[in-house]
């Protein structure tokens, strides 16, 4: 007979996990609403969709559902090793980078560990070291950027992870090729040094870290990338690692089996070759960018220069106050508040059409308020 301890039947740490808080789904406000017509710019996906070459290659995936997919993922894994230029072991594929992030701390957390992060930032980070009852120093930010004489700072024996969002969710601010540098020289041995790079394909700035050759040089650090943002295919959650094989051997030990569809990696080989498609996603998200930043100056409201495809910005009132009043209007923003910053709010950049809309519905907002 199962004994309980009280009236707890879970693990203690399962019930320090903070659960994670999606963007609004469109149908939903739909539903609320009764709208037809929303923008949603409120969780980073590409607003020009798939490429082509994906969506003809998933068409032809449907019919064979039935069958379970390549466990090994052996397909992918020689596509995106060629695309890299490493060996396919290098790689280690999952359920979207969230997947890959809870078995790196499966994989490696252990009783006295200690994971270390920027603050604020991506939540999952956090939610490895919970789960596996390991505690997670939150380095704050200094404005909008990581304050690396403080990561360096948390840095002794008990740190096992390092994770850094780069460029970071939600400010979309980096750190440098150089500021990568010195951070490793000052890693403990045991530790590794997680870079999730998800936003990699949107860089413009020529000082972010070329991080790929660290790995080749056999670093204790494992590059997180993703199909879910510049390629469009975030409904299908895929991600990938990059690590020497050392590490990818034990992230592939905890993978849970046939982890990656069949659609999935269809999707993902017939998306790599397409880098016309991945250019003018690139193009249209500058654009975007560039309009945004006049618009938040216009406006007076500050804002951090962002690498990836969207924009943290101080509306200098409760964003959840201006997020419920976007709603009736149809646009979808995201919260700071869930970061720790009550008057950030972070957009995503869409079409040209979504982000005058979106602008022209915040400049109403913020009047009436």
């Amino acid at each position: 007979m199962c004994q309980y301890v009280g009236s707890r039947i879970c693990k203690e740490c399962v019930l320090r996990l903070k659960p994670y808080v999606p963007g609004k789904p469109i149908e939903e406000v739909q539903r609320e609403y009764g709208l037809t017509d929303i923008v949603k710019l409120a969780s980073n996906e590409n607003p020009l969709g798939p490429s082509p070459k994906a969506i003809e290659a998933m068409k032809k995936a449907v019919e064979k559902v039935s069958l379970y997919p390549d466990g090994t993922c052996f397909a992918l894994r020689n596509a995106v090793a060629a695309h890299l230029g490493i060996q396919p072991d290098y790689l280690s594929f999952g359920a979207g980078s969230d997947e890959l992030i809870r078995e790196i701390g499966t994989a490696f957390l252990e009783d006295g560990d200690c994971v270390i992060q920027g603050d604020p930032t991506f939540s999952q980070y956090e939610g490895a070291a919970t789960v596996n009852d390991c505690p997670c120093a939150s380095v704050p930010f200094k404005g909008y950027d990581y304050d690396l004489d403080g990561l360096i700072s948390c840095l002794d024996s008990r740190t096992k992870l390092v994770f850094i969002a780069n460029p970071n969710n939600p400010t979309g601010t980096m750190l440098t090729h150089n500021q990568v540098e010195t951070l490793i020289a000052k890693m403990p041995e045991r530790a590794i040094l997680v870079l999730d790079e998800a936003y990699n394909e949107y860089i413009e700035r020529p000082d972010f870290p070329n991080s790929l050759p660290w790995v080749l040089e056999g670093r204790n650090i494992i590059l997180l990338r993703t199909f879910s943002k510049v390629y469009g295919l975030a409904g299908l959650r895929l991600g990938y690692a990059i690590a020497r094989p050392e590490l990818i051997g034990y992230i592939e030990r905890v993978r849970l089996p046939f982890n990656v569809s069949s659609v999935a990696q269809v999707a993902a080989i017939a998306s790599l070759p397409d880098q016309e498609h991945v250019e003018k996603s690139r193009r249209l998200n500058s654009e975007g960018k560039a309009y945004l930043y006049r618009e938040f100056g216009r406006l007076g409201l500050p804002y951090a220069p962002s690498e990836a495809n969207f924009v943290w910005v101080d509306l200098r009132r409760d964003s959840v106050e201006v997020f419920k009043a976007l709603l009736p209007k149809g646009v979808i923003i995201r919260t700071g508040d869930i970061f720790g910053c009550p008057t950030h709010a972070r957009v995503t950049i869409g079409k040209p059409e979504d982000n005058r809309r979106f602008m022209q519905a915040l400049e109403e907002v913020l009047s009436e308020t």
